[in-house]
């Protein structure tokens, strides 16, 4: 299956925080939007590897994510060797989007960190014809996606662009929600540590950081992009938009 666009992310639920609300957009104007895990997630503090798995199937039914595959690869062990650059790069081969999102380069996690020159280096490689690889004994054909966006996670940047979500606000957090032993949830009963993200203030931030992004381009809620590369800015369309 050919898709649209392709998220790539560390552990389950780093697309639904990061850019939950874009692909819900995506997906609600009819575009294939596949999600890769490189991990499982294992080394959270709350939960486990198959309750993530889990918790991860009732986001892709709530965002309609077409194809979600988990690379396997070991948590706090995302490098840029030959291995996980080949995984990537058969991944892109196979499904050959558009444009692929991955995480922005500065976090607070060391695998949001590796995770984002990881998919720029098996990008740029998955479109060498010289570099052979291969899906059930079937030669992949060289591919190169058009572009590579970059998302918010815990640090922030300045944007290159920013998607109004406005209307896709709540199945975001619909989504997020579905991994219930990572977040907070009032009527859930846990005796699981608690963490930076499993308390209210949690949250309200990621709520208050929508509003912000949001109010920056005149929208209620939004998600901020990264691009390394510039982007052509259609102006008519633009005018058109606002009569």
């Amino acid at each position: 299956m050919k898709l649209d666009f392709v998220v790539f992310a560390a552990h389950p639920d780093d697309a639904e925080l990061s850019m939950g609300g874009t692909i819900a957009k995506l997906t609600n104007a009819g575009l294939k939007v596949g999600v890769i895990d490189l991990t499982g997630g294992e080394l959270g503090t709350r939960g486990s590897k198959l309750i993530r798995k889990k918790e991860s199937q009732k986001a892709d039914k709530i965002l309609n994510i077409a194809i979600r595959e988990n690379l396997g690869i070991k948590d706090g062990h995302v490098f840029g060797d030959k291995e996980n650059t080949i995984k990537i790069i058969k991944i892109i081969r196979k499904y050959q989007p558009e444009i692929i999102f991955a995480p922005y380069i500065n976090d607070r996690h060391p695998d949001h960190i590796e995770t984002s020159m990881l998919i720029k280096r098996a990008m740029f490689f998955s479109g060498l014809p010289k570099i052979k690889t291969s899906i059930n004994s079937k030669l992949q054909k060289a591919y190169r996606p058009k572009r590579i966006f970059y998302f918010m996670q815990t640090y922030e940047f300045r944007p290159t662009f920013i998607v109004d979500i406005s209307e896709t606000f709540d199945k975001k957090m619909e989504a997020v929600f579905a991994y219930q032993t990572q977040f907070f949830n009032e009527k859930l009963k846990t005796t699981e540590p608690e963490t930076f993200i499993s308390t209210p203030e949690f949250i309200k931030f990621l709520e208050a950081r929508a509003k912000t992004f949001g109010f920056k381009i005149g929208k209620k809620f939004g998600e901020p992009f990264f691009s390394e590369e510039l982007i052509e800015l259609d102006l008519i369309n633009i005018l058109k938009g606002q009569k």
